[in-house]
């Protein structure tokens, strides 16, 4: 069993919710990895998953600045990061250090908790979605952007929460 960290928006938990199961964009998630241990000289398994969850974090904004956001107005602009617990998920150094690829679709049973931004990210998020390419490429005044939304702290829910959760906002 793997813990990944799956980039997703408020709209995909939506369908996690209607459908019971959730099949993340690529089938590409973050985790604890080989490649991601050895990039790394100091730092427990808890630390390493931290990097792995913000790396989902941060392709969540992608995955936000790609959406029809006319799609769910109601929801604003929110960073995503389901974690679960799957098998089969492969790592992809290819791509990235904690990059894995999934097996399959994300039953709402293997979902561990979901981490959720707060609604006083919103705007912070909504610039970054505007820059998070050129700050992938390098633009520092972008990785400046990009940094006050990963600034903010996403708020931990249980599986259980997720109906609730999504009635409330």
């Amino acid at each position: 069993m793997t813990r990944v960290y799956v980039p997703a928006t408020l709209g995909m938990l939506q369908r996690l919710v209607a459908e019971n199961e959730l099949d993340a964009v690529g089938r590409t998630a973050f985790a604890v990895t080989p490649t991601l241990r050895e990039s790394y000289t100091s730092g427990d398994d808890d630390e390493l998953a931290e990097v792995a969850m913000s790396e989902a974090a941060r392709a969540s904004v992608r995955l936000l600045a790609a959406e029809d956001t006319g799609a769910t107005p109601e929801f604003g602009t929110r960073r995503v990061v389901i974690a679960a617990d799957v098998e089969g998920a492969t790592p992809r150094p290819d791509l990235d250090d904690a990059v894995v690829r999934l097996a399959g679709p994300i039953p709402m049973s293997a979902v561990a908790s979901v981490h959720v931004d707060l609604k006083a990210a919103e705007a912070d998020v909504a610039r970054a979605m505007e820059v998070v390419d050129a700050a992938d490429l390098g633009d520092e005044e972008a990785e400046f952007v990009l940094g006050d939304a990963e600034d903010h702290e996403l708020a931990w829910y249980a599986a259980q929460e997720l109906q609730f959760l999504l009635e409330l906002l």
